[in-house]
């Protein structure tokens, strides 16, 4: 058994390995709505420069990926695809809900085919609020997970509550 399956990790490690963690985020971007033209221009355009803050937006498989950006319109038949990509992530792996519709179901929200929320399916660490959002929105839900996974003790990963932006 090592350090990290013991719960003994020495804090300067603890620091060491988070900060790692923090500046080399793997973004595998789940754009379903309009949301996605905003995810794009945030993490596509040279004004909101993503890899200054260490976060690697090119396509990346789900294997490979360390965060996953659901924006959009979640419909109850993409429920098990969305499920089925958060499984296949490797450990820690952090969800960023962004928009109204992935964050509540937006003004969809009545529909019998709409999902109440994304956090209906899997564990959400930071909701970037907005119908749609602005790219800065998401550079601030980006930032406060950074400062989220700095701060984070590797044994007791799940015990704290997602981030809201606002």
């Amino acid at each position: 058994m090592g350090l990290v399956e013991s719960g003994k990790i020495p804090a300067p490690l603890t620091k060491l390995l988070n900060i790692g963690r923090k500046y080399s985020l793997w973004v595998y971007q789940w754009g379903l709505a309009c949301c996605a033209i905003e995810m794009g221009a945030a993490f596509g355009s040279p004004r909101y420069d993503v890899m200054r803050l260490g976060v690697i937006p090119f396509p990346a498989s789900p294997r490979q990926a360390d965060l996953v950006v659901v924006s959009g319109t979640v419909t109850d038949k993409m429920v098990p695809s969305i499920l089925r990509l958060y499984e296949q992530m490797p450990d820690p792996k952090y969800v960023i809900s962004m928009g109204s519709c992935a964050n509540c179901g937006g003004p969809y929200w009545d529909s019998y085919s709409v999902t109440k929320g994304i956090d209906q399916i899997i564990p959400v660490d930071v909701y970037v609020p907005g119908c749609p959002p602005r790219p800065e929105a998401l550079l601030e839900g980006i930032v406060l997970l950074q400062e989220r996974i700095a701060n984070e003790d590797m044994t007791a990963r799940w015990t704290g509550d997602p981030i809201v932006v606002g």
